[in-house]
């Protein structure tokens, strides 16, 4: 008995042995004959990273596990994943496997999918990713090689598919998707019990009609094989909480897809129609009070082709209805609804949506509207009527709906409207027909578009035939007060669709600060402003495409208070365009035209300005760019009088960051007090010459212009005068306040201290009363640390020598004379009568071309000749290092 027991226990060893070895040995094998396999029938390359046989795992059933299978598409859909598996699991009878095609269809115990991500995409041409499979070559005859599957048990697990159709831009998304069934599918007919559940998204033209959707259902699909007829018997399916019955059949043509499919919610209780919204807005509709009834049924019947729609019937009805939400305090009563989905011709623009009824009241403010929409999938056309009084803040007080902001204010329309979306998308006025009048009050508006929220007083508008009349507009936004008139051309563009708000504006305020209407370009850039401590980028607001004339009695922009403001401004592509925009400003006026840009990340601008009796200390005080362009103008007490055309970028509190300017500037001052005491410059400059009082500089008048660029300024050459001294600037400055200047002083030598006068006294002589001389100042350093350096000490040296050397030649010249006519008395003795000739004492006779030795006043004009020449070509020299 032992034997035998001995024998039984190595005989099963020897079976677990090779049910584990087996698929072990075989294995790759396998993966290289099924992966061929694929790849020989399909247009797609298939690929996984592994295949698994086992006998154990669903012993005495096989267990196939394929991991990580990917389909990926020929062109015209080249590298694109028509689907990624993570796993799939078929369980069957080992004796399946081996199992011939003529001995009928393999049995499949139990199939199972696994993280199945598939996009079925229809490209602009009609071409479809999913049609991959090869044609066979006998297709025309009955093949005895067919095979078939005989699946009892399958899943779908934690899934997702994903449906595109460009030529009809229409998305479809299921997530979320669990789908089981159980059959058979090999008999001709048979039936499929199923259950799923997944989440819906659809949209189509850009408009989304499901938002993530819950959908359940359970469904007995009926398989007729032969004739690719599938019937739908005992379903039920919820839409999120709204359960409907349905029943009918889909059937595959050679021209199409025939349908026909009836359905109802088998109640009538209203609180299924809170049911079919989004839970995510609807909340806890089980805790709902409701009354009232609410029906929906229909039917879809007829054929889906290239062509041809089916028609469709759906009534959505509901009578006196009302719902209350126990955490508000506010009812919803007399909800009537009556809207109806039709299409009588099966083609698909000819579906419509008429929205005959549409009445409800909270408290005492009642809405009732009408709508009919035609021409669903091409130019949708839009005919509405609306009145009724609404109570904005009453809105989240009766249904749970999440608000970025609180609304609030009254509401007051009556208005018949009638046009198409292409004449919207195309601003095609004469199409948009409207008429009636809105009026708004007490309203708070705020989005991501706006920096603070608009508090909206009154506002009166009426509507016209393409055009909506703004009768009165009165708001406040931070600091600013609006009031406002005038015409918008798209409102409805602005509201329905992504168009931008369209208008003429006449705009007054008491007080208007610029910042109050400036927004964050992102969500991001806040973030990051946030995260880095700095202040967050403003920019013009993108929805915006209008002109406004101002008339603004106090403007704030940055730390500027301008007064009595008008002007023209046009906002388009994120660009505010001044023209001619005057302002009272540091006691003068200006006037502003040119472009700020916010398009990019940096702003951007390009302005000229023109200030006329700006108050220069004011002015030069509080302005950074004037302080960079003119750093010693803080000294001067006046007027000034300047043109400047500038551009370059700027920072987040649309400051000029002045590294990026550049430009030019005209300026002119009209000065009369200079106040050394304030500039180490002048105080440098005037300890080193001794010749000039820069407290009484003339600066009368002065004109000069500045060129800039990469943080360098430019100041061509220009002349002031004290008393009879000419000076002559130039040269040029950095924003950093460095600075690199020559000065040229055209002085008289009289101005040169008592040696230099006391010399020109004893030489007295008029020539030598008018000398003036070229003294050259360097100044660099900078304005607060200046470094100067002078020639005034050989300027005077060279002078003082040649001043000596004019008296010396003058004294030699007298003495030379005095013995001179001396000796030509002792020698005549008498006077020669007229019209003889002198005697010659020598026994020569005088020779009357003889030059004679020059006179004093000769010698003088030679040397002061010579001076007078080196100092004007040292002054032409140093007017040319000017230039």
């Amino acid at each position: 008995m032992k034997k035998v027991f001995k024998i039984i226990g190595i005989t099963l060893l020897i079976i677990v042995i090779l049910l584990v070895s087996i698929p072990f040995i075989f294995q790759g094998k396998i993966k290289d004959i099924v992966k061929n396999t694929i790849n020989n029938n399909v247009n797609a390359h298939v690929e996984f990273s592994d295949i698994n046989l086992s006998f154990i795992r669903s012993f005495p059933q096989a267990q196939v596990d394929v991991s990580d299978l990917e389909i990926t598409n020929f062109a015209p859909f080249k590298d694109e994943k028509l689907a990624s598996v993570k796993s799939i699991s078929l369980t069957m009878s080992i004796k399946e496997l081996f199992k011939k095609p003529s001995e009928g269809p393999v049995i499949i115990n139990k199939f199972k999918i696994n993280q199945a991500l598939i996009v079925l995409k229809t490209n602009k041409h009609g071409e479809t990713n999913y049609d991959i499979a090869k044609e066979s070559e006998n297709q025309d005859s009955e093949s005895t090689n067919s095979f078939s599957l005989d699946v009892q048990d399958y899943s779908i697990d934690d899934s997702a598919l994903t449906y595109i159709d460009e030529s009809s831009d229409i998305i479809f998304f299921i997530t979320e998707l669990n789908h089981s069934g159980k059959g058979k599918f090999s008999e001709n007919v048979s039936e499929l019990d199923t259950e799923t559940f997944a989440r819906v998204t659809l949209k189509m033209d850009s408009t989304e009609y499901l938002s993530n959707n819950i959908l359940k259902l359970d469904a007995i699909i009926g398989l007729d094989l032969p004739n690719n007829k599938y019937s739908f018997k005992k379903n039920k399916a919820f839409i999120n909480d709204l359960p409907l019955e349905f029943q009918g059949y889909f059937q595959l043509l050679e021209t199409g897809q025939e349908i026909d499919i009836t359905f109802e919610n088998p109640g009538s209780d209203f609180k299924e129609f809170l049911a079919v919204i989004p839970k995510t807005y609807s909340k806890d509709i089980e805790k709902v009070e409701t009354s009232g009834d609410f029906k929906i049924s229909g039917r879809i019947n007829g054929l889906i082709s290239e062509e041809t729609i089916p028609q469709m019937d759906i009534n959505i009805v509901s009578n006196n209805a009302s719902f209350k939400y126990p955490d508000l305090p506010k009812r919803v009563d007399n909800i009537n609804i009556n809207t109806s989905i039709k299409n009588t011709t099966g083609k698909a623009e000819d579906t419509y949506v008429d929205i005959s009824k549409l009445n409800f009241k909270i408290d005492n403010d009642q809405f009732q509207a009408t709508a009919k929409l035609g021409n669903l999938t091409k130019n949708m056309t839009v005919e509405a009527y609306i009145d009724g009084i609404l109570n904005l803040a009453n809105i989240s007080k009766a249904y749970p709906i999440e608000l970025d902001t609180d609304l609030s204010g009254i509401l007051k329309a009556k208005i018949n409207t009638a046009f198409d979306m292409k004449a919207i998308e195309t601003n095609a006025y004469e199409r948009i027909k409207s008429t009636g009048s809105v009026q708004v009050s007490d309203f708070v508006y705020a989005s991501e578009d706006m920096l603070n929220p608009i508090n909206i007083s009154n506002a009166d508008l009426t509507f016209q035939t393409g055009t909506v009349a703004l009768n009165r507009f009165e708001a406040k936004s931070g600091q600013s007060d609006i009031n406002a008139n005038g015409t918008i051309t798209n409102l409805l563009g602005f509201l329905l669709s992504d168009k931008k708000l369209q208008g003429h504006f006449n705009v007054n305020s008491n007080t208007f600060n610029v910042s109050d209407f400036m927004v964050p370009d992102s969500d991001e850039d806040v973030a990051n402003a946030k995260k880095t401590g700095t202040s967050t980028p403003l920019k013009i607001p993108a929805f915006l495409d209008c002109t406004i004339n101002a008339d603004a009695k106090t403007v704030i922009y940055d730390n500027l208070t301008l007064k009595n403001t008008k002007g023209n401004l046009a906002i388009k592509d994120q660009t505010a365009t001044l023209n001619n925009l005057t302002t009272n400003l540091f006691k003068g006026t200006l006037a502003v035209s040119g472009d700020i840009n916010t398009q990019k990340d940096v702003p951007h601008f390009n302005l000229k300005l023109n200030a006329n009796s700006f108050d220069i200390t004011e002015s030069f005080n509080t302005l950074d760019l004037l302080k960079a362009l003119a750093p010693i103008a803080k000294i001067f007490e006046g007027k000034l009088n300047t043109e400047i055309a500038l551009n370059g970028s700027l920072d987040n509190s649309f400051s000029p960051i002045l590294s990026t300017v550049s430009g030019n500037a005209l300026a002119e001052l009209l000065t009369t007090k200079t106040k050394i005491e304030n500039s180490p410059l002048l105080n440098a400059l005037d300890s080193k010459l001794s010749f000039i009082d820069l407290d009484k500089l003339n600066l009368d008048d002065l004109k000069t212009i500045l060129t800039f660029n990469d943080g360098k300024v430019n100041i061509q050459p220009f002349h002031i005068a004290y008393k009879d001294i000419d000076i002559a600037i130039g040269g040029s400055h950095g924003f950093d306040q460095s600075m690199d200047y020559n000065i040229a002083f055209n002085v008289p030598a009289k101005y040169l201290g008592s040696d230099i006068n006391r010399l020109i006294g004893k030489i007295n002589d008029s020539e030598v009363n008018k000398i003036s001389i070229p003294i050259t100042a360097n100044v660099k350093g900078s304005f607060d640390n200046p470094n100067i350096s002078t020639d005034l000490s050989s300027s005077i040296s060279n002078l003082t020598k040649q001043l000596i050397e004019i008296e010396k030649q003058k004294l030699i010249n007298q003495g030379t004379n005095a013995v001179k006519d001396l000796i030509g008395g002792m020698i005549s003795g008498n006077n020669p009568s007229p019209g003889s000739t002198p005697k010659d004492t020598t026994g020569v006779k005088t020779d009357s071309t003889k030059v004679t030795p020059p006179t004093a006043e000769d010698a003088i004009k030679n040397i002061l000749g010579g001076f007078i020449k080196k100092n004007k070509d040292k002054n032409k020299t140093k007017k040319d290092s000017i230039n």
